[in-house]
């Protein structure tokens, strides 16, 4: 086998569209389809006997899906190319394959010349976006980020004792609730008004009530 081919592997559980696919592909100069799989147990299967440069990888399969094909394949193969080839650009599937490790992003509705050219382009280390979904992720990274309320940096522990003082209890109820000393109560006090940035217990208690962590 010619080591300037790149080797393609097809997933995708639709059989028309891996004729077709291998049907256009066969006919571009360097790229070569190794195999083809209609599911992600066997894509992962060929891919340890083919060791392929690029995958095209569908998203919606029976079975294990086109994330979680990803993710294991990229887990043995870090340096395959995974090529997302699929008809949604719904956040709940795209976001998922692409932290999953995904490197390009096209759509079914792509010219095989764009196919072919992203394929190309992995083979060099080279990312391809499908122009939506390029958007959609600058879009998102454009949001402002939710500002994370005091409590959320709280441990388990420090919420309990919240919890405990908005009940009113004094120092010593808290260490008998919690089993641990007076002095690791202190301790645990401290931290919690430090962290809500309140000066007593009255207004940590306050608080608690406020964001409906007393119990």
């Amino acid at each position: 086998m010619d080591d300037t081919l790149i080797k393609v592997l097809l997933v995708d559980d639709h059989e028309m569209v891996r004729i077709g696919l291998a049907a256009v592909l066969g006919t571009e100069d360097g790229i070569e389809v190794v195999g083809e799989a209609s599911n992600g147990h066997d894509g992962i299967r060929l891919a340890q006997e083919y060791r392929p440069d690029v995958v095209l990888m569908d998203l919606v399969m029976e079975g294990m899906d086109g994330i979680e094909t990803t993710r294991k394949l990229l887990q043995l193969y870090p340096d395959c190319k995974v090529i997302v080839l699929t008809s949604f650009l719904d956040d709940e599937k795209m976001y998922p394959v692409i932290e999953a490790g995904a490197f390009s992003y096209l759509l079914k509705t792509s010219r095989a010349s764009e196919i072919a050219q992203a394929i190309r382009a992995a083979a060099k280390g080279q990312s391809i976006l499908e122009s939506q979904v390029a958007s959609k992720i600058m879009n998102r990274f454009r949001q402002p980020k939710p500002v994370a309320e005091p409590h959320e940096d709280l441990t388990d522990r420090e919420m309990e004792v919240l919890r405990l003082i908005a009940k009113g209890k004094s120092n010593q109820e808290l260490a008998d609730d919690l089993f641990i000393g007076v002095k690791t109560v202190k301790f645990h006090v401290t931290n919690v008004l430090s962290k809500l940035g309140v000066e007593d217990r009255t207004q940590a208690a306050i608080y608690a009530f406020k964001h409906g962590l007393a119990e």
